[in-house]
């Protein structure tokens, strides 16, 4: 206790010291108008952020934020102060609050973003840049793209882009199949648009795709949060609907490519319609959702430079909160005990709660308890499996064996591992989300090559 108290007096006497530098040097705080940049950083990414005060006509001040790594689009903050060298700013539609202090060494304002957890947040003077993202097609285009919207389910309408090779057809089709989480039809992440890469290489090997939003993201009607693995099954047949109703396409080539989640759901679709003609797995699951997760916090947390014992640690608290989950005698109960589980480890309330909602949530319910091992085992139509070995989100060596095994009796099948790719397929240096936007190859030629051969040869009269 008295060491502790000792700590806390002199915490508490730096404190003031810095106070007191602060507020000597507000008077010489920068001029908050302008255009403002930082970086947000945590273990798994690495996010540019870039923010525009103005002054209000009537007197203080506006802004808007933006994130490039995430999306191209500006989002207005509800609430800017700047007073005495302490700047606030907050925004409803981010859930996000800013409040930091003028340095006068480092010329930026200090810091901490919240967002269920607080992260430091460091504000230098000048311009957000958006990173290099050569291989995002640009016109003109060798190949006509098409604005379409399609029914699934009640209340769903899909919006997306069909892309067709020149010439009256009929074509092969494939129907691209997006990751976890609210996704556009581009799949676009950290400024990368990998399905807009995919769908330009298919289509200039004659290949017709077709790309969508999200139910209930972008252009998609729909709510996506009540949305399972098995909704978004039901948009996927809907879409080879769509397709199989064209007349410039052939209704008995039209396949399926899914990332990710949606390499978990084109199997789902290929094993029960029989109009599937093929499906390609890029970095889709193998083993039950339970041992993925736990493989990809294990490679995630590697990744981090985190030491074996707090990785194991991690793994004691993901239990607890699994079983809070489950034994709670409802629904309410279970998420406030799952939630303590989090805050008796260290997590910030907001994040504890944020984090039990997501996990609380109708997709990973569904989710957590799926194994794809039977759906892979009924499927007799071709198969590419593709995962790259620095994946550490769907781990190659986890999950491919288990793929290999399940298409064993599939003559058809391939399953490949590619060499220094993560799991955008990417070439990367430890495979790690936070290297994600710095790379700026979207998809390496590896990759793309083998998935447009293959679904070529596939589709070849």
């Amino acid at each position: 206790m008295t060491a502790q108290l000792t700590r806390w007096i002199v915490a508490l006497a730096v404190s003031c010291l810095v106070m007191a530098l602060v507020l000597a040097g507000a008077a010489k705080a920068q001029e908050p108008t302008g255009e403002w940049h930082g970086t947000l950083r945590s273990a798994t990414a690495e996010l540019r952020v870039g923010l525009e005060i103005s002054a209000k006509p009537g007197g203080g001040y506006q802004g808007r934020m933006i994130s490039p790594d995430q999306s191209p689009a500006w989002i207005t903050l509800d609430s800017v102060t700047v007073e005495n060298g302490h700047l606030t700013f907050a925004g409803a539609r981010l859930h996000g609050r800013y409040e930091g202090w003028w340095d006068e060494v480092q010329s930026a304002w200090v810091g901490e973003w919240t967002q269920g957890q607080p992260m430091t947040l460091v504000f230098t003077r000048g311009k957000v840049e958006p990173r290099l993202r050569p291989q995002t097609p640009k016109p003109p285009f060798p190949y006509r793209a098409e604005e379409v919207a399609f029914d699934s389910a009640p209340g769903v309408r899909l919006a997306g882009t069909l892309t067709l090779p020149k010439g009256k057809g009929p074509f092969p089709a494939a129907v691209l199949i997006t990751g976890s989480g609210a996704q556009d039809r581009d799949e676009t992440i950290m400024g990368h648009k990998p399905f807009m890469v995919l769908a330009d290489a298919l289509t200039r090997r004659g290949i017709a795709v077709l790309r969508t939003d999200d139910r209930g993201f972008a252009k998609s009607t729909g709510d996506f949060a009540k949305a399972t693995s098995e909704d978004f099954a039901a948009d996927t047949e809907a879409g080879v609907s769509y397709l199989a109703a064209r007349p410039e396409i052939d209704a008995r080539r039209i396949g399926l490519i899914g990332h990710s989640e949606g390499g978990l759901i084109g199997p789902m679709v290929a094993a029960s319609d029989p109009r599937v003609a093929f499906v390609v797995m890029l970095a889709g699951p193998g083993v039950p959702s339970r041992e993925l997760m736990a493989g990809q916090r294990e490679a995630v947390a590697r990744t981090a430079g985190l030491l074996p014992e707090a990785v194991a640690r991690n793994e004691a608290v993901i239990g607890r909160v699994e079983a809070a989950l489950a034994q709670g005698k409802d629904a309410t109960q279970a998420e406030a005990d799952a939630a303590k589980v989090l805050t008796d480890a260290g997590m910030p309330a907001a994040g504890a709660a944020q984090t039990v909602r997501q996990l609380s949530s109708p997709w990973y319910r569904w989710f957590i308890a799926y194994d794809p091992r039977p759906t892979l085992r009924k499927l007799r139509v071709p198969v590419l499996a593709v995962n790259g070995d620095k994946d550490v989100q769907v781990v190659a060596s986890q999950n491919l064996p288990s793929i290999r095994e399940a298409l064993k009796d599939n003559p058809k099948a391939q399953v490949v591992e590619l060499p220094g790719l993560n799991h955008l397929f990417q070439t990367a240096g430890t495979g790690a989300p936070s290297e994600y936007a710095r790379i700026e190859e979207t998809m390496a030629p590896a990759a793309l090559n083998l998935i447009t051969d293959w679904v070529a040869k596939t589709t070849a009269r």
